[in-house]
């Protein structure tokens, strides 16, 4: 019995560094892969270097082929892909017509 309770110290320690290390580290790497695996043709892509720009193929399962520039197409590994961009959403302007009421309280003088 005092064998067992000189362990659980020990145990206790691989149970928090499993929860707090390992397991969030898996839970990243299974995203990556599965974020890279999906990529498509046309989806603004960074790169772990911070550069940005659009997949022009991905034919290869370890490489794919990066437009940086209008005539710049640079092949990098599939594993160099850090996040794809999202979409900029329209943003919300106030149609031509709208007509904004002013009243001198919002008026501001330079």
């Amino acid at each position: 019995m005092e064998q067992f309770s000189a362990l659980l110290p020990i145990i206790a320690i691989v149970a928090i560094f499993y929860l707090l290390v390992i397991r969030p580290q898996s839970k990243r790497a299974k995203q990556q892969r599965q974020m890279q695996s999906a990529l498509s043709v046309g989806s603004e892509v960074m790169l772990t270097s911070g550069i940005f720009g659009t997949l022009a193929a991905t034919d290869d399962p370890e490489r794919v082929d990066v437009r940086i520039a209008d005539g710049v197409v640079v092949t990098v590994a599939r594993a160099a892909i850090a996040s794809v961009v999202p979409e900029k959403a329209p943003l919300d302007e106030p149609a031509p017509d709208a007509h904004v009421e002013t009243t001198d309280d919002t008026r501001k003088e330079l």
